[in-house]
């Protein structure tokens, strides 16, 4: 029996060596491969939104990938999860978002959610995804929303101190208004690690483990 593939499509390459390590973490005997261009998320930052061309490419890369080979594509960008949630429904393969099985778990552990981003463009598709995550449950959920100003220009400038330190004062401030939070970009993680135990007042999910976790459960 041949080796089943797993296909990756990323907004941007510092992701690739992550999800690497949690292939090889989860997944025994799946063979990988990526796609990068992260021309498709610097689009989606200039306009304010993804545009229908913009969609249209991230389509493109999805067929490439089925394509190419996979059995099952996961796509690792949150702002353009609507064109994934398009592509889904033209491709042969599954199409799954990175976001999706973390917005699952955040409904079950509670009805007041928190969304936290660096960037608009993430912040608006991840508390959509969780509110109809939630309808599908049958579940009434609140959602608040923070938006890190300034903290995703400053990790592109390079300043991952200035970065972490907003991400973290803003976590600290939102665990006081909610039962659980949902990280909208995989790229806030590490910021998490950065906390105390005694800081983490509740839990704060991250999409890549938790979707690696489920993707290796439901078709590896």
């Amino acid at each position: 029996m041949k080796a089943k593939t797993l296909g990756f499509v990323h907004t941007s390459a510092t992701l690739v060596p992550l999800f690497q390590q949690l292939s090889n973490e989860f997944l025994k005997d799946v063979e990988t491969f990526n796609i990068v261009d992260d021309s498709l998320i610097k689009d989606v930052i200039k306009k304010g939104k993804l545009m229908p061309n913009t969609a249209a490419r991230v389509v493109s890369h999805i067929q490439a990938a089925e394509a190419a080979g996979a059995d099952v594509i996961l796509v690792t960008c949150s702002s353009i999860g609507a064109a994934i949630e398009t592509a889904a429904t033209l491709s042969g393969v599954p199409v799954i978002r990175v976001d999706q099985a973390m917005a699952d778990e955040a409904v079950q552990i509670s009805n007041k959610i928190g969304v936290i981003a660096t960037l608009p463009t993430t912040l608006e598709p991840t508390s959509d995804l969780v509110r109809r995550r939630a309808e599908l449950a049958g579940k009434n959920v609140t959602i608040s929303s923070k938006l890190c100003e300034g903290a995703f220009e400053a990790l592109m400038s390079g300043d991952t101190a200035k970065h972490d330190e907003m991400v973290a004062e803003a976590l600290k401030g939102l665990m006081k208004e909610v039962d659980v939070i949902v990280l909208a970009q995989a790229s806030m993680a590490r910021v998490v690690d950065s906390l105390s135990a005694e800081e983490k007042l509740v839990p704060i999910l991250a999409s890549p483990a938790i979707a690696m976790k489920k993707l290796a459960e439901l078709y590896f």
